[in-house]
């Protein structure tokens, strides 16, 4: 497979490039959104420091 060139491409105008690349950006945005929760771990690991502070006030 021969690799692409500017001749041998089709330009896309400015308004068509904007579009792909904001929608490049929203896939991105969803597919690197954090979880909503804590892993369970990290979880209990929150919850024991609370216990701790509330037990020394």
């Amino acid at each position: 497979m021969a690799g692409f060139s500017a001749n041998d491409s089709e330009q896309i105008d400015r308004r068509t490039s904007r579009s792909i690349c904001d929608a490049v950006g929203e896939r991105l945005q969803q597919s690197l959104r954090p979880e909503p929760r804590l892993p369970t771990h990290l979880e209990q690991l929150l919850n024991e420091l609370q216990k701790r502070e509330r037990d020394t006030h």
